[in-house]
């Protein structure tokens, strides 16, 4: 799992409101003791925060390296990743979309050169097939991680597209369609249903057989892209067999999205559930049937810690705030935009700008990855308070209100 043309439905529903989605809604679970007081959280992310999120951006990237040096930023800042240098690609390419989301001269500059560094690796693997790989370290460039999913594949090609949009250079055009290529030729499974595309490749080189709902709600929203840009029917036909995966995971009972499947490519994987693909599925899609989905994070992974509330990774462990996963669902209630939402996107934003100033091992500009030490993902993973661009730059998108997933 990640350490990421319809028009908005504006019939205003309350989709699915639980009673904790109540309680808030009628002053229940707020910060303030009193409507009348306009607590600072209505507002949401200030200007202030949003700022100090760029400018941590801005010193990852140019920790080794300045100018047009080609060059990544290292994903994780201290506490448990003092000295941790890898940069892992899913997250270059949301600061990619968030410096465009800004969009200032130097913003493109920056998006510009950390894109050139996508296509540079691209170009130079030892195996030279189109793909990347899961990081890279930041003070050498040299493969961190070896491994090639295909979510993150889909992530970089989204940040390709993204700047090919922005900028009009070909060959960010050019890198994204040999990740493409690479993703069909690697993953796509229409052998066994649900049909859909595979996890990657492992480390090993050898091919992971699951299947993920992220990974397809990526793909999915990647090949959408490409389709609009290019006029080629094949990727938007490619675009609606990895969104079949997505429908084929969903719940109608409850409302969410199961995980994937088993590395059988066919048995349902019902747990852990995880948050990002509820929200994911209803931003690459805006599909009315993901409403609900939204709604089950806000209900189920509702999660409190260190004096700042949110939602966790999963239902594994709601003991502690995912600050990633806060900004997904915070950007999905703001695009979805039923009743109450922008007061609780708001909600969502002010409680991770508290968490951009209080994280003990921060700077106060950087998103902690949690709240405290130790979320347990359910997938063999643990999160620490570490400040962390990924998070910072999904930050950002959903204070901004950019979709990283819709060109």
């Amino acid at each position: 799992m990640s350490q990421q043309a319809f028009a908005r439905d504006r019939r205003a529903l309350l989709v699915g409101a639980s009673s904790a989605f109540t309680a808030f809604l009628t002053g229940a679970m707020l910060p303030s003791p009193s409507w009348a007081a306009s607590p600072a959280w209505m507002r949401g992310a200030s200007t202030t925060a949003v700022r100090k999120a760029f400018d941590f951006l801005d010193t990852k990237f140019d920790e080794y390296g300045a100018g047009d040096a080609l060059r990544v930023p290292r994903s994780y800042t201290g506490g448990f990743f003092e000295t941790f240098i890898s940069s892992f690609l899913y997250d270059d390419a949301l600061i990619i979309m968030a410096w465009l989301a800004r969009g200032t001269a130097e913003d493109v500059r920056r998006a510009t050169v950390l894109g050139d560094t996508l296509l540079h690796v691209q170009r130079h693997d030892p195996i030279g097939d189109g793909r990347t790989r899961a990081s890279y370290q930041a003070d050498s460039l040299e493969i961190g991680s070896p491994a090639a999913y295909t979510g993150n594949q889909a992530w970089v090609g989204m940040a390709l597209v993204h700047l090919y949009a922005h900028t009009g250079k070909r060959r960010f055009l050019t890198g994204a369609l040999r990740e493409a290529a690479w993703i069909q030729e690697h993953t796509w499974d229409g052998v066994r249903a649900p049909y859909g595309y595979t996890g990657g490749r492992s480390a090993a080189d050898q091919p992971l057989t699951f299947k993920a709902t992220e990974h397809n709600i990526d793909v999915g929203a990647f090949f959408a892209m490409l389709a609009r840009l290019t006029g080629d029917r094949v990727w938007r036909a490619r675009a609606r067999a990895a969104f079949g995966f997505v429908a084929a995971m969903r719940d109608r009972a409850g409302g969410h999205l199961w995980t994937g499947t088993d590395p059988d490519g066919v048995t349902t994987n019902r747990n852990p559930i995880p948050e990002d693909v509820q929200t994911w599925a209803y931003l690459a899609t805006l599909d009315d049937r993901y409403r609900r989905s939204v709604t089950w994070v806000l209900d189920q992974l509702a999660a409190r810690d260190a004096g700042i509330s949110g939602v966790s990774f999963s239902n594994t462990d709601v003991s502690k705030v995912w600050l990633e996963g806060t900004a997904h669902t915070a950007l999905a209630l703001r695009v979805r935009e039923a009743k109450g939402d922008d007061l609780l996107a708001r909600r969502q934003l002010w409680n991770i700008q508290q968490a951009q100033a209080t994280t003990p091992v921060g700077d106060g500009r950087g998103i902690p990855a949690a709240s405290s030490d130790g979320l347990d993902t359910g997938f063999g993973d643990l999160y620490y308070a570490s400040p962390h661009t990924g998070a910072t730059a999904w930050f950002l998108l959903a204070a901004l209100t950019s979709n990283p997933f819709r060109l």
